[in-house]
């Protein structure tokens, strides 16, 4: 960008051959020392593995050297601390006129190295500060040439890989939490004659009971001939096999009024009214064919009612005995 500005911006007057010697001098030199670098760097990667195997562990040989490079030895990246640790190799970009939205800030080193650009995107600024952390403590332990088998820093690469793993997992879900049970105080219940009574009214009986058992490996016998499962229980199976009469309670029985139970009394005796004498057949008639008018409206409960309200006076179920006058 700054070679294309400069061009276009430039005068266009020549160089003399003095500036242009000077020039090509001050490139090859600049090569030369980029080439002179680089040698460098791979003898140092090179001997990573003894200088510092702990750091090595963690961001790699490459990564390590170039930190180490930058730094000025490892003595002196070992007094470094982690901020400035995690900025080393950041180079500071002058966008003047353009857009700074995709500049990232505090990338170094650390930031390019395998941890961290395996993390996703959003992450990745908290995994370089993780790192650099880490590689703070890895070079204290390398400067004083402790663990030099490299156990520290696996450690410590491991511990790195875990807390990612522990970034990266969904959040869990939301237990909801139940009600506590309601504080219900002991209180006085109602008893006495009345509750007994009702309670004895309702109780399960004996036929209940006995239908709600079931013998083991017996067959059931569906009582309605159909997959509704409705069955007799152990009721009758006992003894003969036959459904003996359910034991009458009489705390259980069934309660009805003294009205009720005076008039079913009254209909019970004998040459008491019965509902089959008032039942009338489907083919009867109100209209009849007689040879004198043909088509005549009589009432078939006539016959019925002849003398019904003379015998009702004497031979009626409800009246008493009348005391006979003589004449």
């Amino acid at each position: 960008m700054v070679v294309s500005v400069t061009a276009s911006t430039t005068q266009g007057q020549m160089l003399n051959e003095n500036e242009l010697d000077s020039i090509k001098e001050a490139c090859d030199m600049a090569i030369e020392v980029h080439d002179f670098k680089l040698r460098i760097l791979d003898y140092v990667e090179a001997r990573m593995a003894f200088i510092s195997p702990n750091l090595s562990a963690i961001v790699g040989a490459s990564t390590a050297a170039k930190m180490m490079g930058l730094a000025g030895g490892l003595s002196r990246l070992a007094n470094m601390p982690a901020c400035n640790v995690q900025v080393l190799g950041a180079q500071k970009k002058t966008l003047s006129g353009f857009s700074q939205v995709a500049a990232l800030p505090h990338t170094g080193f650390v930031y390019y190295c395998e941890l961290v650009q395996e993390t996703p995107p959003d992450m990745r600024l908290k995994a370089s500060r993780l790192v650099a952390a880490k590689c703070a403590l890895a070079a204290r332990v390398d400067a004083g040439q402790e663990s030099r088998d490299g156990s520290i820093g696996q450690m410590f690469r491991e511990e790195i890989e875990k807390k990612l793993d522990k970034l990266q997992e969904p959040p869990p879900v939301k237990f909801i939490k139940p009600l506590p049970k309601p504080v219900d105080p002991s209180r006085k219940r109602r008893g006495g004659k009345r509750v007994r009574k009702m309670k004895e009214r309702y109780a399960v009986t004996e036929l209940r009971k006995q239908q709600n058992r079931m013998n083991f490996g017996d067959i059931e016998e569906d009582a309605y001939q159909n997959d509704l499962g409705y069955t007799r229980g152990t009721i009758g199976k006992s003894g003969t096999g036959r459904i003996r009469l359910p034991q009458v309670d009489e705390k259980t029985k069934v309660r009805i009024s003294k009205t009720l139970h005076k008039n079913l009394q009254k209909q019970q005796q004998w040459g008491g009214s019965t509902t089959v004498r008032k039942q009338v057949s489907g083919t009867a008639s109100s209209v009849a064919f007689t040879p004198m008018q043909g088509l005549e409206i009589v009432n078939p409960q006539a016959a019925e009612k002849v003398g019904g309200e003379e015998n009702a006076k004497y031979f009626s179920s409800t009246s008493g005995f009348l005391q006979a006058s003589r004449k």
